[in-house]
């Protein structure tokens, strides 16, 4: 028998050719692997005697040849093909051992280049994993180390690999190279400055980690990241503290770091079941989660808070007065770090560069029964120039102020959605209604009930989307509701701004809708 190896990485695969050597299998090998091995004392033989061919062009040619791929596509059970390799003088190749190019390794390199990018795109490894891979019943094909014992156990206790084994190693080999071709494609896309979405669309991901179950205990979940590196994302997370993160900690706080990004000031955020609790900002990162608590008591209990400012010992010691799921800062002072680590089950992360944007064109899925739909992110918040006062009366600066700050918050909120904001404080928050009006007296009633009887006095409101009727108007003056923003855009407009009018509300029209469902 005889097992061609080429890796690029070599872990572990000294002892492996060794283990093989000594089972009587002759080892073939190429280039920088050939050498590790004949200079740990392996008898292997170069490809090139295999061959009776050089390898050429700078090593880009080695293993493409007849001698190579009809040794690995022959079938060992059709006499057709064993008298063909007879009469060419081919000898079958059992053990195919390949990893590729590093082009991963290479295109997270600072600096790269597009030629040393494309330099490291494997052809050679590549075909012959398949051509091994589409004769799985006779060639053992290994593409990950942790497969090593494996094979090496059923060779020592049968003289053979399973079929059942070749077959599951046959489908690594295609996810390994469907996982490096994706890779390939997407770096070229982006090196291209391409934007569109794609005629077809593949995607690749690597696992992190299994999780005990998803979004309920009855379904399985696993969470992945991304190839590249993902400034300010869950992903490049530090876990400093706590249990591990379940599916739904982290879709919650993913949630609540893309609402933190939209705030450049000390900015405490509290998420529940996707949607923000509470939103505070000030001067001071402890005056901001007095402001984030103090909006809603209640629904942080079991929350997650995130803060785009180092946690102080002030916080942490009222953080550690509820029960948090997940506190996410960039950083922690010593003593507010041993305050919560006396919280054994709370996970506190520690995120470098939490301000840090997604790409604009980065996608959004969402998974449909046999589809999927694709769009990019809603980066945007408005369009500055395209804001508008319809209304008589102007907001003032500080309406303003807290109109743009509820947008952000509302921007976040499951559609219908309504948010309520004083002195940059999110004071009541309508999520996720079937029509716009109860989203709208929702918020008000929380006001009232979660922070006192007048706290919507004097407050602005922010729609996700327009209003389609006056009632939200209306609903907004009972509330004692000073100012308005929302996208506009329906043809009941006139309605609401003449509603707005005879109440002296201020009004703005942002022209941009930020439907969450």
């Amino acid at each position: 028998m005889r097992a061609l190896i080429s890796v690029s990485d070599k872990t572990g695969i000294v002892e492996f050719a060794k283990e093989l050597e000594a089972l009587g299998i002759q080892i073939l090998s190429t280039g920088g692997t050939y050498k590790k091995l004949k200079e740990e004392g392996i008898k292997a033989v170069e490809v090139s005697e295999v061959t009776g061919f050089p390898e050429c062009l700078d090593g880009r040619v080695k293993t493409l040849h007849p001698a190579i791929h009809a040794g690995l596509l022959a079938m060992r059970g059709k006499e057709e093909h064993m008298k063909q390799l007879e009469e060419l003088h081919i000898e079958p190749i059992d053990f195919v051992i390949v990893n590729l190019y590093p082009f991963k390794a290479t295109i997270l390199k600072e600096g790269v280049t597009r030629e040393e990018a494309v330099e490291n795109i494997d052809i050679g490894g590549p075909t012959m994993l398949r051509s091994a891979a589409k004769n799985y019943q006779d060639v053992a094909v290994v593409t990950d180390p942790s497969d090593y014992e494996k094979v090496l156990s059923e060779l020592k206790a049968d003289g053979k690999v399973s079929l059942d084994t070749k077959f599951c190693l046959m489908q690594k080999v295609f996810m390994h190279t469907s996982n490096y071709d994706t890779m390939i494609a997407d770096y070229l896309k982006k090196e291209r400055k391409d934007t569109s979405l794609p005629k077809t669309l593949t995607l690749t991901y690597e696992k992190v980690q299994d999780m005990r179950y998803g979004e309920n205990p009855h379904q399985k979940a696993a969470f992945y990241r991304e190839i590249g590196k993902k400034k300010g994302s869950i992903v490049d997370a530090l876990q400093l503290n706590g249990k591990e993160l379940s599916f739904n900690n982290i879709n919650d706080t993913n949630g609540a770091l893309e609402l933190l990004k939209e705030f450049s000031e000390p900015t405490v955020v509290a998420c529940k079941h996707g949607n923000p609790c509470g939103v505070g900002s000030a001067d001071t990162i402890d005056a901001a989660w007095d402001k984030t608590y103090q909006a809603d008591k209640v629904s942080i209990f079991g929350g997650i808070v995130v803060v785009n400012r180092t946690v102080t010992a002030y916080m942490a010691n009222e953080m550690s007065k509820i029960f948090l799921e997940v506190i996410v800062a960039p950083g922690f002072e010593a003593e507010a770090l041993e305050i919560l680590k006396g919280k054994k089950n709370v996970r506190v992360l520690q995120l470098a560069d939490i301000e840090a944007a997604q790409d604009e064109n980065a996608y959004d899925l969402k998974k449909v029964n046999g589809g999927l739909i694709v769009q990019t992110i809603d980066s945007k918040l408005l369009e500055e120039a395209e804001i508008k006062v319809v209304t008589d009366r102007k907001p003032t600066d500080k309406e303003m102020e807290d109109l743009l700050f509820a947008m952000k918050v509302v921007k976040f909120v499951k559609s219908n959605g309504i948010a309520l904001a004083k002195d940059k404080q999110s004071i009541g928050i309508g999520p996720g209604q079937v029509n716009r009006i109860w989203a709208a007296k929702q918020s008000i009633e929380h006001s009232r009930e979660l922070i006192s009887e007048d706290a919507s006095h004097g407050a602005v409101l922010a729609s996700d989307a327009f209003f389609p009727f006056d009632d939200c108007v209306e609903a907004a003056h009972e509330g004692g509701i000073t100012a308005i923003i929302q996208p506009g855009g329906s043809i009941r407009d006139e309605d609401s701004i003449k509603k707005c009018n005879e109440y002296g509300i201020a009004m703005v029209f942002t022209g941009m809708r930020h439907f969450k469902h």
